[in-house]
């Protein structure tokens, strides 16, 4: 049955049609028929494109709850608008890259579980990185991945899904320390220049975790204020076996970094990943963590044993029967849709659009659209 009116959550469901290879859009009508039946004023969004995603979260309601089915990719390409709005973010994995998901502990959450969470969980605050070059700026949830761990994200996201997760850890790893070699780099951590030599590789991690489950920065947190930068000085065959269980930290050729600012140059472009999606490479680049810039569903939870952060999320099933989470404050209604965008979301969008969290007003970042 559904929701009684009372308990109805405000916000909107977009789904990344691209997502997963494209595999994703299988879930479009399952979760219609679900919205319908347990949620009948949450419309469902399918954009055609990044470009029009973002357009049609830049009208919604500021502090809107808004619903990603999708991975990593999928939340990194909307944070500009997420967070120009101060939009507050549930997540449904459904890519190929779902760390941040796991680091929230709801990774392994059927999507029937994750949706009703998704729409009614507490909110909370977590940090993001920002990523600037001379040409560009953006932002990332998870890791920032420079040399051969950018390499090992992009041929892990090609190997076949059925093989085992840590055959494929292990294999993009080899596989990318085959076709790659160390650089010479300068890194400043803080200020401080703390390498200035050859490295496989960096990793700037808001989240402990990559490619499911690797522990590049075991102890990092989505809400700890600082990222963790990890240095890759030697990388052989070894290191990753050592890094699923978060054992491969030995200085100095392995170096883990507590940061607040970076800065790395390099004679030569490196390679660079964002959330697991390639960028244009250069020689120098700067990052910073921004704490408190996104509000995201179940990081209430975090700090918390991933278990007890599963049996909260697994919760979300009594909500099929009425049950809401967390009350809801009434909706207001969204601001008026720019003719060229109205009618391609005024038959999907209802009234009730704006989030039930008023406590912190929109962040406000001047950001360029991802290519």
């Amino acid at each position: 049955m559904s929701l009684p009116p009372s308990s109805q959550p405000a916000g909107v469901v977009m789904l990344n049609r691209h997502a997963d290879g494209g595999r994703a859009l299988a879930l479009r009508r399952p979760i219609e028929s679900w919205l319908a039946r347990h949620a009948p004023g949450v419309a469902l969004l399918v954009p055609d494109s990044p470009d029009a995603a973002l357009a049609t979260l830049a009208i919604l309601a500021v502090r809107t709850r808004v619903v990603l089915v999708g991975g990593d990719g999928t939340l990194q390409r909307m944070l500009p608008a997420l967070m120009r709005c101060g939009h507050r973010v549930g997540l449904v994995a459904a890519g190929r890259h779902n760390d941040v998901a796991r680091a929230l502990g709801i990774a392994g959450l059927l999507w029937r579980e994750a949706l009703p969470y998704a729409l009614y969980a507490p909110t909370a605050a977590v940090d993001l990185g920002q990523y600037e070059t001379e040409a560009d700026t953006r932002h990332f949830v998870g890791r920032l991945s420079v040399g051969l761990a950018a390499r090992q994200d992009l041929l892990a996201a090609g190997l076949p899904r059925w093989w085992p997760l840590p055959a494929r850890q292990i294999a993009s790893g080899l596989a990318a320390r085959a076709t790659g070699a160390s650089q010479a780099l300068k890194i400043w951590v803080n200020g401080q220049l703390e390498h200035d030599g050859p490295a496989w590789s960096v990793s700037v991690c808001n989240a402990s975790g990559a490619l499911g489950g690797l522990q590049q920065a075991p102890h990092a947190r989505l809400d700890d204020h600082r990222l963790d930068t990890l240095v890759l000085g030697e990388a052989g065959p070894a290191v990753f076996w050592r890094m699923r269980r978060g054992r491969h930290i030995h200085p100095p050729q392995i170096s883990l970094h507590n940061t607040r600012k970076l800065l790395v140059d390099a004679a030569e472009p490196m390679a660079i990943t964002i959330d697991g999606e390639p960028q244009t490479a250069t020689t120098r680049f700067s990052a910073r963590v921004l704490p408190r810039a996104l509000h995201v569903v179940g990081a209430h939870m975090l700090g918390v044993p991933v278990t007890e952060r599963q049996a909260d999320a697994v919760r979300s099933r009594a909500l099929g029967h009425g049950l809401p989470l967390e009350p809801l404050s009434a909706p207001t209604q969204p601001a008026a849709l720019p003719v060229a965008v109205a009618a391609a979301v005024s038959a999907a969008v209802p009234a009730e659009l704006a989030a039930h969290e008023p406590d912190a007003p929109p962040s406000t970042f001047p950001m360029p659209l991802a290519d």
